[in-house]
């Protein structure tokens, strides 16, 4: 508990420098509404943004976090950024977890978009291993202060992102309209969720478009948040504080007002693990929405209405899935194209056939390693029951074939 307290008031710290630096961004001279590119990667929105002018980098934009963070200090340490304070920040036991540092009055452009007077959390190295673990360059996390100013737009389907003046902007006739409540800076919404057994609950979630999930229920939030008796022990997640575990199960269903969801993987976290997070916050809640179910729609955020728009998309109805294979997957190298195997899930179809935590992935039946991306063979992992898997792996030096074949634990 002492770490969940201390990254709070870190991250309060924080923010109140920035508002007293005149926090801003603004469109283009003249524009009241700019649309642009974006990559779309495990369910996460990537957007492209320049330090100061002079650094390009790729930053998640994520509805759950208040203030910038740059996730390793040599990109700042390249623009010879001041610092105006560190952070040393704790968790149970007094064991250091994160090396943080402030620094104030920086330029943040977006296309389209200018910002400047930010200041920016800066983690001493890469503790979430984002790159490593999306498989792709990322390098921060932008948050409460673009969503705060403009009416954004992701559009997943056709991997772009608008933002427009709030003031200009007119509700689309195809959307459904969903109230949320911001508090602390993050927005809510109270949703239906029914469970297998019978059970159900109006639940506060996390609107959480930084989390490639697609629900988590905290099962200490409410006695009527049970595990299923089917589901499967796992490694669900990464935060500052170390590896988040918890079971995985599947839930009957969830409305988003006139959109009914069903049939939905929910995540329900081990207690100890959930709060070392950037997430953290202490208003209550019963879980959050991530990702894989944001993806199904075009949403559109109003947070100074505090209003979400939804408009289903063709992925609405496609099944959910989750990694059938049971290994979790570390991309490597300056190409991202190794890729180490860091979690072999217990009982699973994996694990029956061997394979170990520390193999290295060479072929994928029958395709390089090398041609593929971390997305290419997580899709593989994540496919249908029943696909046959070849892995040649390489082992202490040694090469070696395992095979195994996708099977559904839940």
């Amino acid at each position: 508990m002492r770490f969940r307290h201390l990254l709070v008031i870190l991250t309060v710290v924080i923010s109140s420098l920035a508002r007293a630096q005149h926090l801003g961004f603004s469109l283009s001279e003249g524009q009241h509404r700019v649309q642009f590119p974006i990559e779309l990667c495990n369910n996460l929105i990537v957007v492209p943004v320049v330090l100061n002018g002079q650094l390009p980098l790729k930053f998640i934009l994520d509805t759950g976090v208040r203030t910038t963070i740059l996730t390793e200090k040599a990109y700042s340490d390249i623009l010879n950024l001041p610092y105006s304070r560190r952070y040393s920040v704790a968790g149970p036991g007094g064991e250091k977890i994160v090396e943080a540092y402030v620094t104030n009055n920086v330029t943040i452009d977006m296309p389209g978009v200018h910002g400047e007077g930010h200041a920016m959390l800066v983690l001493e190295k890469d503790y979430l291993e984002l790159r490593n673990y999306l498989g792709t360059d990322v390098h921060g996390v932008l948050g409460y202060e673009i969503f705060s100013r403009f009416i954004v737009e992701m559009d997943y389907e056709a991997r772009t992102l608008t933002l427009m003046s709030p003031e200009f902007f007119r509700p689309k006739k195809k959307f459904h309209s969903m109230a949320i409540s911001i508090q602390d800076t993050k927005p809510y919404i109270n949703a239906p969720v029914e469970m297998y057994d019978g059970t159900s609950i109006v639940a506060k979630l996390l609107v959480d478009s930084g989390a490639s999930h697609g629900l988590v229920l905290d099962p200490n939030s409410d006695k009527n948040i049970l595990i299923p008796e089917k589901h499967v022990s796992s490694l669900i997640g990464r935060g500052l504080g170390g590896l988040i575990t918890g079971q995985i199960a599947r839930v009957k269903s969830l409305d988003l007002g006139k959109y009914f969801i069903q049939d939905i993987v929910a995540n329900f976290p081990d207690a100890n693990s959930y709060i070392d997070t950037l997430k953290t916050t202490d208003v209550f809640r019963n879980g959050s929405i991530g990702g894989e179910i944001l993806s199904r729609f075009t949403v559109i955020y109003n947070f100074p209405g505090e209003k979400m728009y939804l408009k289903k998309n063709s992925g609405f109805k496609k099944k959910f899935n989750f990694n059938m294979s049971g290994l979790t997957l570390k991309a490597k190298g300056a190409r991202l194209r190794k890729y180490e195997i860091t979690d072999v899930r217990k009982n699973s179809s994996a694990e029956k056939a061997g394979i170990m935590a520390g193999d290295e992935i060479f072929s994928v039946n029958g395709l390089p390693a090398a041609n593929l991306d971390l997305n290419s063979i997580n899709g593989y992992f994540n496919s249908k029951v029943g696909r046959r898997i070849r892995l040649e792996l390489l082992r202490n030096g040694e090469l070696m074939v395992k095979t195994f074949v996708l099977e559904s634990q839940i």
